[in-house]
C-alpha cells in the first residue's frame, strides 16, 4: 500500500501528460474545447452588450484624450437646454429649468461617488471645504422641492437666474463643466 501512494502522483502526471490512447477521451477534449469556445464567445458578447467595458477602458481613454471628465459633454448639452427653458420667459419652463438643474446636480454627485439616496442626503454629507457654496445650494434644493410639493408656487424669473446661478457655481466648483 505505501508503494502505491508513493508512485500516485508519477502516475497522474504520467496520466495527464501521455494519456491512453482510447478514442473516447479525443471526443471528450473535443466537446470540451467547443464548449470552451463557445463560453468564450459568451463572454465576449456579454461584454460587448453591456456597458461594463465601456466604464472601465474607453471612459478613461476618453478623459486622457479629451483632458476632460467623462460625461461633461452631456452636461453641458443638458445646461444649455436649461438656459433655453430659462430664456422661454414662461413660469413652468422656468420650474422645470430648476428641477432639471437639481436633477444634473444629483446626478454630478452620485457619479462622484457622494452617498445618499438624493440630493439632501448627498448635500448633508458634504462640506464647505468641498463645496464653498454648500449653504446656497441646499436653498436652492429647498426652492426645487417647494416646486415639486407646491403647485401653485410661484417662482419669478429674477429666483430662477439666482437659483440657476447657484446651481452652476456648484457645478463649476466641482469640474463637471
Amino acid at each position: 500500500m505505501p508503494e502505491i501512494i508513493k508512485t500516485l502522483p508519477q502516475d497522474i502526471i504520467a496520466f495527464i501528460l501521455n494519456p491512453p490512447d482510447y478514442g473516447w477521451l479525443v471526443g471528450i477534449k473535443v466537446a470540451f474545447i467547443i464548449f470552451s469556445l463557445f463560453l468564450i464567445g459568451l463572454i465576449i458578447f456579454t461584454l460587448y452588450k453591456t456597458s461594463w467595458l465601456k466604464y472601465i477602458f474607453l471612459q478613461d481613454a476618453a478623459e486622457i484624450v479629451t483632458y476632460r471628465p467623462f460625461g461633461v459633454k452631456k452636461i453641458e448639452k443638458d445646461w444649455r437646454k436649461i438656459i433655453a427653458r430659462l430664456n422661454m420667459a414662461s413660469e413652468p419652463e422656468q420650474k422645470l429649468a430648476v428641477i432639471e438643474a437639481d436633477n444634473i446636480m444629483n446626478e454630478t454627485l452620485k457619479r462622484m461617488g457622494f452617498a445618499g439616496n438624493s440630493l439632501s442626503e448627498r448635500l448633508t454629507k458634504l462640506t464647505a471645504a468641498t463645496l464653498p457654496n454648500i449653504e446656497d445650494l441646499q436653498a436652492a434644493h429647498k426652492v426645487r422641492d417647494k416646486i415639486v410639493h407646491d403647485p401653485n408656487y410661484n417662482l419669478s424669473l429674477e429666483e430662477t437666474k439666482n437659483v440657476l446661478g447657484i446651481f452652476e457655481k456648484a457645478l463649476r466648483d466641482l469640474d463637471a463643466f
